[in-house]
């Protein structure tokens, strides 16, 4: 296998690395390994990160821009591509820019998105033929959270998230905010108070190609919602101002929220209206990656 002969070869392309909100998030058991059960829908934003990628016949991979106080080699990026480059045995490397706009602790899944778009990106440039089952086995040893990156569709999760059944939720406008704090999932899955025990979802067939009902109703929550704002007053304050507008929740382990409208013009107005120390986008709910665009629109023009 070669890749002189592709078009790919020393030339910089932009992918997308879009953001993903729990639209529930609910623990229904622990594993003796420590591990939570999950069940939570999935969906993506038409928002994210960017990563350049240069596809090089050098072994080296790069990171051109590293983050600061993360070592390159525990950078998800960077570990990501050598997991591949091992698996493949590609003899080809990467040059990778990284355009970062998604909080860090913000429970956006700003890593696990980074870390998949360089596994499904790099699979094309460096042609090396993994399936997307066999790059969501290695996302997965990665995060829990990459394999719903790798695999593109909006879906209802189970397991540790890595039980994958596509879903269509409604796609809505988003108003999602950030308060001038930084929530470690760890911290948040280690907490005493922590609700391990929710009844699980009767879930049905139907039931999992639609969820086009009201997901503020009950019995949807975000089991990690209440742990949060009882630790960190920032959360708990924009979160109680925002439902006085709009329905809101926060996304997985926090600290963002995302407040849903029907249009992106009400999405702007509240957003206008914000408190100060507030970081903000508005973003619509989509049920296909946008990298997945992306991906497609490359084999179709090589």
């Amino acid at each position: 296998m070669t890749l002189a002969h592709s078009s790919y070869l020393n030339t910089p392309i932009d992918f997308p690395s879009p953001a993903k909100i729990n639209l529930f998030l609910h623990i229904v058991g622990r594993r003796d390994n420590g591990y939570h059960e999950l069940e939570t829908l999935f969906q993506f934003l038409d928002y994210g990160d960017t990563l350049s990628i240069t596809a090089t016949e050098s072994e080296q991979i790069d990171l051109l821009t590293p983050i600061i106080g993360v070592k390159n080699e525990d950078n998800l990026i960077i570990k990501a591509a050598k997991l591949l480059k091992a698996t493949s045995k590609s003899q080809y490397g990467a040059q990778i820019s990284l355009n970062k706009i998604l909080p860090m602790g913000g429970g956006l899944g700003g890593g696990s998105s980074n870390a998949a778009t360089i596994l499904i990106a790099l699979n094309l440039l460096w042609q090396c033929g993994l399936s997307t089952k066999e790059l969501a086995t290695l996302g997965l040893s990665l995060g829990a959270d990459v394999p719903i990156f790798i695999h593109g569709f909006a879906a209802f999760a189970q397991g540790i998230g890595e039980q994958l059944s596509p879903a269509l939720p409604q796609e809505c406008w988003y108003l999602i905010t950030k308060p001038a704090c930084s929530i470690s999932t760890q911290s948040v899955f280690t907490h005493e108070k922590l609700t391990r025990d929710t009844q699980k979802l009767p879930v049905n067939n139907q039931q999992l190609n639609d969820f086009s009902h009201d997901l503020f109703c009950p019995p949807y929550h975000n089991d990690c919602q209440d742990v949060v704002i009882n630790s960190y007053s920032e959360v708990a304050k924009l979160l109680a101002w925002l439902i006085e507008y709009a329905p809101s929740r926060m996304t997985g382990t926090g600290a963002c929220i995302f407040s849903r409208f029907s249009s992106y013009n009400e999405a702007c107005a509240l957003q206008a209206k914000l408190p100060e120390n507030v970081a903000s986008f508005v973003a619509r709910g989509v049920n296909k990656s946008p990298l997945c665009f992306t991906i497609e629109k490359l084999k179709t023009n090589n």
